[in-house]
């Protein structure tokens, strides 16, 4: 049994190189840290369906089984609130945009600097996402403006504090950063965030963050 401050972190890459790589790096971010490891799309989704409790998962989306982003899309399906890492040799821009879009909390290739994956474990881990700007701007392409309308009425369900709530989303705050700043508990903005996304009609805070700000400009 581990501390209270125990991190449970699934580790799903098939090189085993790499996930030495990861079992190193990833304590750096998390010093409490308790890791598993997959090596393929059935063990990762077997490890996630009997054991509920991870708080992360890093995922490397070209494991045997898995086709295009099959095993992110499982994982999202089994494990709905746990932040994905993907971390990947796959540097494409309209990738990276795919795999936010479908559900992940971060991205980072794996020709990044390990300090690059280390804030960016901190920063999910803290309740915000990680993307490289590449990715951004595939995501801001993506958004095209005949979908507009439909988001605008979306954005008149909000209330004041959710609409205060999505500003600071979208400027990249976490949840702790934001509760700070509205002088409310974290749990409370917790709350707010998952209406916002259902009100939003998206999947993750970097998606909510994409229409905030065309939303609330």
């Amino acid at each position: 049994m581990g501390s209270p401050d125990t991190k449970r972190v699934l580790i799903a890459d098939d090189h085993p190189l790499y996930r030495d790589a990861l079992r190193a790096i990833v304590p750096q971010a998390l010093p409490d840290a308790q890791m598993s490891e997959a090596d393929c799309q059935k063990e990762a989704l077997d490890s996630v369906a009997c054991d509920s409790s991870f708080e992360l998962i890093v995922l490397d989306l070209n494991l045997p089984g898995a086709t295009g982003l099959s095993c992110l899309r499982h994982l999202r399906e089994v494990a709905p609130l746990t932040p994905i890492l993907v971390v990947s040799g796959n540097d494409d821009p309209a990738t990276m945009r795919d795999v936010v879009l479908a559900g992940a909390t971060g991205y980072v290739p794996k020709s990044a600097p390990r300090q690059v994956l280390i804030d960016a474990i901190r920063l999910i881990m803290g309740g915000g996402t990680y993307l490289p700007t590449a990715a951004v701007l595939a995501l801001r392409q993506a958004h095209s403006p005949q979908a507009q309308p439909a988001r605008n009425t979306a954005s008149e369900d909000l209330t004041q504090r959710q609409k205060k709530v999505l500003k600071l989303l979208a400027e990249g705050m976490s949840n702790k950063h934001i509760a700070r700043e509205l002088q409310i508990s974290e749990i409370t903005v917790k709350a707010h965030v998952s209406l916002i996304l259902k009100k939003l009609g998206v999947q993750n805070r970097v998606q909510a963050a994409m229409e905030a700000r065309k939303l609330l400009e």
